[in-house]
């Protein structure tokens, strides 16, 4: 898949049912990375109670809200709206990016079509989003919150380090990454490495509470990591511990 470009056109589509308000700058923020957010679509009953969090920011972030009545009792029509627009953008619109907000397992039917058709979807969700739809994803960030709307970062990142050394599958996929990418001596630029462990998941070291990809390599005992200048651009190498 090419490489994002700053210009690129981004479809933001969001299940209000099953995400946070409170986040949707850290989404409008993120997605900014990726290229421009020109369609902006919120999906819900606006009539409940429970979405008056997203109908204060609607118009402050520009999100177009779509209206979907519950048809019958206990079921909702917003899944399938989403569906919906998102298969009409995909064959409308000169759309590269989708950002897709939800946390419902529903959506990995659409995510996979998505890509199918060469298309790039970051997922944000809650910590409990089932792992099939996580997966499917490009990229999957977390938005779970403490008591005050924000991600205790810090929190995270110790227990997320303790964490990654138990995830036997993550760490196998860096240190594979690492050993594809490396020269004779083993070092290999960040750079590639961050490419080969994009292509094979929805892997994001933000997820971690990490705010570059070196930082976790560095938080990690496992791997050394080198920096250094090279003509007023700093180059970051890492490899397997000897």
């Amino acid at each position: 898949m090419p490489e994002p470009s700053p210009h690129d056109s981004i479809a933001l589509l969001i299940d209000a049912d099953n995400a946070p308000a409170a986040k949707i700058d850290f989404v409008i923020s993120e997605l900014a990375t990726y290229g421009v957010v020109n369609i902006r679509k919120a999906y819900g009953n606006w009539t409940k109670r429970g979405l008056e969090g997203w109908v204060k920011v609607l118009h402050e972030y520009a999100i177009a809200p779509t209206q979907c009545f519950d048809l019958i009792k206990g079921k909702n029509a917003t899944d399938m709206t989403l569906l919906i627009d998102a298969m009409d953008i995909l064959y409308t619109k000169q759309v590269q990016t989708f950002g897709l907000v939800s946390s419902d397992c529903d959506f990995t039917p659409l995510v996979r079509r998505l890509r199918e058709d060469g298309k790039q979807v970051i997922g944000f969700g809650r910590q409990n989003s089932p792992e099939p739809f996580v997966q499917a994803c490009s990229h999957f960030i977390y938005l779970d919150e403490d008591d005050n709307g924000k991600t205790p970062q810090n929190e995270r990142r110790e227990s997320s380090v303790s964490s990654l050394k138990k995830n036997t599958k993550l760490i196998n996929t860096l240190r594979i990454a690492v050993k594809e990418a490396a020269d004779d001596d083993g070092w290999a630029a960040l750079g590639p490495v961050g490419a080969h462990i994009s292509n094979q998941g929805p892997f994001n070291h933000r997820t971690y509470g990490f705010k570059k990809l070196s930082d976790m390599f560095e938080a990690i005992d496992l791997f050394e990591v080198k920096k250094s200048k090279q003509i007023g651009q700093a180059s970051v190498r890492v490899r397997l511990k000897r």
